[in-house]
C-alpha cells in the first residue's frame, strides 16, 4: 500500500467518525413566518435571506434542516427553538 492510499484511507475513517448532527424544523399550524425568521437569526445565527428560505421549505416540504455540528452545540441552540414554540428536534 503506497503512503497516498494509507492517508486516503486514513481521512475516510476520520470523516466517517466524525458524524454531524442536524436540527431539523417541522411545520405547525401556529407560528407566524416572521417568527420563525426573527428566531433562525436569533437561535441558529442565521441571515435573514437564509431564514426565509428555511421558513418557506418548512412550510411547503414540512420540515428543513437549519443548523449542522455536533451535539454539544446543538442541544442548548435546539432547546431555546422549542421555548420559542416551534417544533424541532437533533438527529
Amino acid at each position: 500500500m503506497s503512503f497516498k492510499e494509507k492517508v486516503s484511507e486514513e481521512l475516510l475513517l476520520e470523516e466517517e467518525v466524525s458524524k454531524q448532527n442536524e436540527i431539523v424544523v417541522f411545520n405547525d399550524d401556529v407560528n407566524t413566518f416572521d417568527h420563525v425568521i426573527d428566531t433562525l437569526v436569533d437561535v441558529c445565527d442565521h441571515t435573514p435571506v437564509q431564514a426565509e428560505q428555511c421558513s418557506l421549505i418548512v412550510h411547503y416540504n414540512g420540515k428543513c434542516t437549519v443548523k449542522t455540528g455536533d451535539y454539544k452545540d446543538l442541544e442548548p441552540r435546539c432547546s431555546r427553538l422549542l421555548e420559542a414554540g416551534l417544533s424541532a428536534e437533533i438527529v
